[in-house]
């Protein structure tokens, strides 16, 4: 008809392969392929064949447990409070912790009254240890709790405790909550957990600090190779330094369905 304009022409690969990166830009974790192929309705051949170029291009990065943005993403510059974005820059500074010291790199926020895990990157020749009792319920007994706890105000911690019933997870858990108030008191800037947890592990976690957040930053050990040394220490915090810098003011102000991390 005259006057009427032609339809534009769609390359079907270049809308298939956007609808993945998409797909992991607004997820709270890391996609497998499996799972990208099932929500778009590709075959599995088709989605790792989109995935390995988004791969080499740099859109998208892969990690263990799936697919996360890759550092050429735009929005990395743009929006890092996005969902995918924060991921991705939680996932670089975790992982750079597991090179530096060869251990599993955690990283829990205090949101709400709650502590929460937010990312772990484990380390291949020590991985995490058994996560069996959530951290909402085990801040008490491990490095990553204490710190925070450590970080709030002498009415928050009331607070807290009033709330959270101490477990003994094992013999060296701290069940007191004056003793556990005390030790959080001597605090030299990071905290310590020897067993406290889990038999025969230990962990040591440093604060991230930023404008309303509140977080730390942990590494697992087993017992007899934890050795909390002004090394070791200095690390972890400059890389929560840089995360804090990274993360900004909003990174990690959202509940916890906003970074849950698979335990």
């Amino acid at each position: 008809m005259p006057g009427t304009e032609a339809a534009p022409t769609l390359i079907g690969s270049v809308q298939r392969a956007l609808r993945l990166v998409d797909i992991v830009a607004n997820s709270p974790r890391p996609v497998p392929v499996k799972t990208l192929a099932m929500l778009t309705g590709l075959t599995q051949g088709t989605t790792y064949n989109l995935a390995r170029t988004l791969i080499h291009e740099g859109y998208l990065a892969t990690e263990p447990e799936g697919l996360v943005l890759g550092e050429h993403f735009p929005m990395f510059q743009s929006r890092p409070d996005a969902g995918g974005v924060l991921l991705a820059r939680v996932r670089v500074a975790l992982r750079q912790v597991t090179e530096d010291v060869g251990a599993t790199a955690y990283l829990s926020k205090y949101h709400e009254g709650e502590v929460h895990l937010v990312d772990i990157v484990d380390a291949a020749e020590r991985p995490r240890i058994d996560l069996s009792v959530a951290l909402e319920s085990s801040a008490h007994a491990t490095a990553l709790g204490k710190q925070i706890l450590s970080d709030l105000s002498g009415a928050e911690r009331l607070d807290y405790l009033s709330r959270h019933r101490l477990e003994e997870l094992t013999p060296r858990t701290i069940k007191d909550p004056r003793a556990l108030l005390a030790e959080l008191d001597r605090s030299p800037g990071f905290t310590v957990d020897r067993e406290e947890y889990a038999i025969g592990n230990a962990c040591v976690a440093v604060p991230v600090i930023a404008p309303n957040i509140r977080a730390s930053l942990a590494i697992s050990l087993p017992v007899e190779q934890a050795h909390e040394g002004r090394g070791l220490v200095a690390t972890l915090t400059r890389t929560a330094r840089r995360l804090a810098l990274q993360l900004g003011a909003d990174g990690l102000t959202g509940g916890p369905a906003g970074l849950g991390a698979a335990v």
